[in-house]
C-alpha cells in the first residue's frame, strides 16, 4: 500500500498523478482537515473533497477545485440574499457539503461520512481524514486571527503572516485506521503540499509524526518550493513565519526527523547537491504539473525512487 500525506492543490495534482499509474485500490490517502469550516450551517472539507472529486474524475481541472462544469446559481442567491458569499461553493459542490452534513447529524464520524461519498462516487482509494477531532488551522496577522480560508480565501492571502497554530490538535487523536496505514504501507509519499498549513496540522496530531519515525517504509516527500519561491500560493510566507528557510532546505527541515528522499525540481539540482551533504537523498526532475501527462510522469518519478536503496546518492 502506498499512504499519501496531502492537502491543498498541489497535492490533489500528485494524487491525479499516481491514480494514473497505481490501481486505486493501492492507495491510501491522509488529508488535511485544518481548513474544515462551517458554512452556511454545513460542514465542508475542501482538502478531501479535492482528493474524492479527483479520483471520482469530477474535480475542475481549470480552478483546481470544485466539481468540473458546476453552475454557481445558489452562490449567487445567497448574495442577493445579503449571505456571506466570498467562500465560493458550487451547486454540485453544494450536494456534497449537505450530504456529508447529514451523515455527521446521524451520528457518523468524519472518516465514516467519507467513506460513504467515496463508495456513492466510485472511489477505490482509501480517503482518510487526519482526524475526526475539530482542529482548525489559525493564522495570526496584523489585522487579528483568521482562519486558514479567511487568510487565504477572503483575504487573498495579502496580510503578513505571524504566526500559525493548529486549534485542538494538542487534544486530538488521529482518526481510525490512519496509524495503521502508516506503520503497515510500503511507502509513504508526503505530496509537494504546503508545509505549515497543509501537512503541517496532519503532523500535529499527536502520534502521527512518530508513526511517520516508527515506519519501516521509505518516505518520499516531493518540494512545493523551486528556487526561493512556492510553486503556487502562500507557502513562502508561511514558511517564514515558522523560521524555515524559503528553499528545498526548508522543506527538508520541516520533515527532517522522518524523511528518506526529497524530489525536487531540476532547476534545484545545485541546491539539491548541497542538501545531500546533510546525508538526505534527493531527487531531481521536473515537478511542475501544469498537464496530466505531468502528473503521470512525477509520480512515475516518485514511485521510482522507492525501490532506489538508501545512500545510493542523488539521481
Amino acid at each position: 500500500m502506498i499512504v499519501v500525506l496531502t492537502g491543498g492543490t498541489g497535492g490533489a495534482k500528485l494524487v491525479d498523478g499516481l491514480a494514473q499509474v497505481v490501481p486505486q485500490q493501492e492507495l491510501a490517502i491522509i488529508v488535511n482537515t485544518g481548513d474544515d469550516l462551517k458554512w452556511w450551517g454545513l460542514s465542508v472539507s475542501p482538502d478531501i473533497d479535492s482528493i474524492v472529486y479527483v479520483l471520482a474524475g469530477l474535480l475542475s481541472k481549470e480552478r483546481g477545485w470544485g466539481f468540473k462544469g458546476d453552475t454557481f446559481f445558489c452562490l449567487q442567491t445567497m448574495a442577493e440574499l445579503r449571505e456571506q458569499a466570498w467562500f465560493k461553493v458550487g451547486d454540485r459542490d453544494l450536494a456534497i457539503h449537505l450530504l456529508r452534513s447529514k451523515l455527521l447529524a446521524e451520528g457518523r464520524t468524519l472518516t465514516e461520512a467519507t467513506r460513504e461519498i467515496c463508495s456513492r462516487l466510485g472511489v477505490q482509494a482509501r480517503v482518510l481524514p487526519m482526524s475526526n477531532c475539530r482542529i482548525e488551522t489559525r493564522i495570526e496577522t496584523a489585522i487579528g486571527e483568521l482562519s486558514f480560508e479567511e487568510y487565504f480565501v477572503k483575504r487573498r492571502y495579502q496580510d503578513k503572516v505571524l504566526s500559525v497554530r493548529f486549534a485542538g490538535a494538542q487534544d486530538a487523536e488521529p482518526a481510525s485506521g490512519v496509524l495503521d496505514a502508516i506503520l503497515s504501507a510500503d511507502a509513504v509519499i508526503v505530496a509537494p503540499s504546503n508545509p505549515v498549513t497543509s501537512i503541517g496540522p496532519i503532523l500535529a496530531v499527536p502520534k502521527i509524526r512518530q508513526a511517520l519515525r516508527d515506519t519501516s517504509a521509505q518516505i518520499v516527500a516531493v518540494s512545493p518550493i523551486i528556487g526561493e519561491a512556492a510553486v503556487s500560493g502562500p507557502a513562502a510566507d508561511l514558511m517564514e513565519s515558522q523560521g524555515l528557510p524559503i528553499s528545498i532546505a526548508g522543506v527538508a527541515q520541516a520533515y527532517e526527523d522522518f524523511l528518506d528522499v526529497l524530489v525536487v525540481d531540476a532547476a534545484d539540482e545545485e541546491a539539491g547537491r548541497h542538501l545531500e551533504r546533510s546525508g538526505l537523498r534527493v531527487h531531481c526532475c521536473n515537478t511542475i504539473m501544469r498537464t496530466d501527462d505531468d502528473k503521470a510522469n512525477l509520480a512515475k518519478e516518485v514511485l521510482a525512487q522507492i525501490a532506489v536503496p538508501a545512500g545510493s546518492g542523488q539521481s
